[in-house]
């Protein structure tokens, strides 16, 4: 069993969805029972994988691999690194907590959207586990169906509005990945004779700087789009705003780290010719979508609009990592993507929570809701200062570590990005003062229920990965370490120093 433990983490959640697909019309408590069960089966799967998994290498494990299109070289091939593992892991965490959040949070068609949402996981997972590429590819895109069912029919007013531009945004950003990656595929069969679109033989693969320069271009275009990077970010807000609070925290918790993932996993070992031209212009549009993001965050009145702004100038931060090209940025972007996923995660299920009392995201309709509801208060509280990198919580090693190896690559870059955190304090503390803080002016903020038992389950996991991730950081990053090393060695880079050592010293 354990030689198809990739197979199986991305089968449970189909499965998973057929049997709640199968449940009667009115057996919600037994729907949400199996998703539940089935989003903690491929949680195990996932811990199985995690306990025999070796840290010292960072060549794929757990490997497998099938014939699949023979004619086309196309394999059903799978398998996991140390960046990988961690972002499976973040999914995985992250799915029953949904699952949990969808008692109150949806009340129409409960099945469909527990189908889409067990449905997603299991593309995500895809996504992650596929070593070759037009696998990857058929993942990626499958991503979109079920997220844009959650956003088209379980979201806001404009739901319809933002569905659509979700799917024409990424999917017209794709079209040109398909394109390269099919063309590497070409190419591979013209250097060797035979098609091949296994990543491993197309890191091996020796192309023109131009060629080079072109298949980079169509990944990156795909790629920034999903993170999003500045320009191409205007559709996050409308889907983050619309989306159901789940779907809000499957975005931005993972799906959006599927772009930074596709920079790493295929477009910077693949060309690694043209990396020191393209990502200096990478790492500028990272800093100006840092800025950006939270000038704009700053003067919004709804707190999920903020929030969603936010994620702008986060996952900016996590840009400017990688285009650093060296090990401490790198691994500080691995590291952030996941702090990123479990803060904004927990900063949109409690906004969640808020609206589902008042049914109102505006932060002018609250004030002095700590005297009300102190343990919310709380909650709210350490979330926020995670969000804006307090030592001592997740948010400030990944941000650390990227400032200091942007610092190494451009000193300039490095100083403009640390602007970021100074005004992510700025925007956050501001909405948790005007939130929590004063007298409360309005008559129905006087009757607001402080966190139950079940909001309870799902906040307390989360707020303890914040603290564990600020205070031992080492064994998240001596999983990912030579993983982020052989990656950086495949792009021409070769590592000098690792962020293990810097957060030691």
């Amino acid at each position: 069993m354990d030689q198809q433990l990739l197979s199986l983490l991305i089968a449970v959640p189909v499965v998973g969805a057929g049997l709640v697909a199968l449940a009667g019309p009115g057996a919600v408590r037994s729907m949400r029972a199996i998703a539940l069960t089935a989003s903690l089966a491929v949680f195990a799967v996932a811990l199985r994988i995690t306990a025999l998994f070796d840290s010292s290498t960072g060549e794929f494990q757990f490997t497998e691999q099938a014939a699949w299109i023979p004619q086309m070289g196309v394999t059903w091939s799978l398998g996991l690194d140390g960046i990988s593992l961690l972002l499976v892991l973040l999914t995985v965490f992250l799915t029953p907590l949904v699952v949990l959040n969808s008692a109150t949070s949806i009340d129409k068609r409960q099945k469909g959207y527990l189908v889409n949402v067990l449905l997603l996981e299991s593309a995500m997972l895809g996504t992650l586990v596929a070593t070759d590429v037009l696998v990857f590819y058929v993942f990626w895109e499958l991503m979109l169906v079920p997220m844009f069912l959650l956003i088209g029919i379980w979201g806001g007013r404009r739901r319809v509005y933002a569905s659509m531009k979700f799917v024409l945004f990424t999917m017209v950003g794709s079209l040109p990945m398909l394109v390269a990656l099919v063309w590497l595929g070409l190419a591979h069969a013209g250097a060797t004779g035979a098609p091949s679109y296994a990543m491993t033989d197309l890191y091996d693969l020796e192309l023109t700087r131009s060629a080079q320069a072109w298949c980079f271009a169509a990944m990156a275009l795909s790629f920034a789009i999903k993170v999003p990077m500045w320009p191409l970010h205007t559709w996050l807000p409308d889907a983050h705003v619309e989306a159901p609070t789940g779907g809000s925290v499957i975005l931005a918790g993972v799906l959006l780290k599927m772009g930074t993932y596709g920079f790493l996993r295929l477009a910077m070992p693949i060309c690694p010719d043209v990396l020191g031209v393209a990502m200096p212009i990478i790492g500028a549009l990272a800093v100006v979508g840092i800025i950006y993001g939270a000038l704009v965050a700053m003067v919004q009145p709804d707190m999920k609009k903020l929030v969603a702004y936010s994620s702008v100038s986060h996952l900016g931060f996590v840009m400017l990592g990688l285009s650093s090209l060296n090990v401490v940025g790198v691994e500080g972007a691995v590291y952030q993507m996941i702090s990123h996923g479990i803060s904004t995660g927990a900063l949109f299920l409690l906004v969640g929570v808020l609206y589902e009392r008042r049914h109102t995201r505006l932060i002018a309709d609250f004030g002095g809701l700590w005297q009300q509801v102190p343990l919310y208060a709380f909650f709210l509280l350490v979330v926020t200062l995670s969000s804006i990198g307090l030592p001592g919580l997740s948010g400030f090693v990944g941000e650390f570590l990227i400032l200091l190896g942007a610092f190494k690559a451009s000193p300039v870059l490095a100083i403009l990005a640390s602007s970021g955190v100074v005004l992510g304090a700025v925007y956050m503390l501001w909405m948790f003062q005007r939130v929590m803080f004063g007298e409360i002016d309005k008559a129905e903020n006087r009757e607001l229920e402080d966190l139950n038992r079940r909001e309870l389950v799902i906040l307390v996991p989360l707020l303890a990965l914040i603290v564990l991730m600020g205070v031992y950081p080492q064994p998240f990053l001596k999983t990912m370490e030579a993983s982020v090393e052989l990656t950086l060695e495949r792009a021409g880079i070769t590592p000098v120093e690792t962020a293990r050592a810097e957060v030691s010293r």
